[in-house]
């Protein structure tokens, strides 16, 4: 359906917009109130929000462009599942990436690179305790150092990589690992600015191991959102 439409329906209809409710479901994702997996029945999502169905496709649109959740043909919207093999074969490749990102990293940053990356560990810290943003602004950290070093293949290839893991630690990791891994953004930083090439590639390796170590794939942890969990299963 074009644009123009949708908007049109969207502004004759009730209710909150596509985005407040696309906000709203990632949200109760990053929460870890609706687990992987879970099937967003547009009909049921209708009469929780009290819109059209016309306005539940668009904030769906929205999410899968997020890649919160996945569009299947012919059987509807559930929430992004990353399988435990393929989070692990994700870091594997950011690894083997990484080490050497780090080392160019050191060669190539000047004074003005640093203060960038300091200010963005400042945005790190205080997002720690919204999930969404806190999963990009951590995976931002590594696409900045690719952006520093200036090699556009590697920056392209760990940008995808960095958006496929910032979705897994969203899903798999407690808030009180991201902590951790802000740490070690701090610590890398701080061996890189003193010219060591040697302890920066080796803290970054031990800092994906880190986060791929404390991966928690059973989806337990967190209270499900009520609404939503009740309005999916009528």
């Amino acid at each position: 359906m074009p644009t123009s439409i949708i908007a049109i329906e969207e502004k004759q209809s009730s209710g909150e917009s596509s985005n407040d409710i696309a906000n709203h479901i990632a949200e109760a994702i990053a929460a870890r109130k609706l687990p992987p997996g879970t099937k967003l029945r547009e009909e049921a999502l209708s009469r929780l929000y009290s819109v059209s169905r016309t306005k539940i496709r668009a904030a769906l649109l929205i999410l899968s462009k997020d890649k919160l959740i996945q569009m299947v043909p012919d059987k509807g919207a559930f929430v992004s599942q990353p399988s435990e093999k393929e989070s692990r074969d994700i870091f594997a490749a950011r690894r083997i990436l990484e080490a050497a990102l780090a080392r160019e990293f050191v060669a190539k940053a000047v004074a003005a690179d640093y203060k960038m990356l300091e200010r963005h560990l400042e945005l790190e810290r205080k997002a720690l305790g919204d999930h969404k943003v806190r999963s990009q602004l951590l995976g931002d950290f590594h696409v900045l150092l690719a952006e520093v070093v200036g090699n556009q293949v590697l920056h392209e290839m760990l940008s995808e990589l960095v958006a496929r893991s910032s979705l897994i630690t969203m899903l798999y990791q407690s808030d009180r690992d991201a902590v951790c891994s802000s740490n070690e953004h701090e610590e890398f930083l701080n061996a890189a600015k003193a010219g060591d090439a040697e302890l920066a590639a080796r803290l970054m390796l031990e800092h994906l191991l880190h986060v791929e170590a404390a991966l928690r794939f059973d989806s337990s942890g967190a209270a499900p959102d009520k609404d939503l969990v009740a309005a999916l299963l009528k």
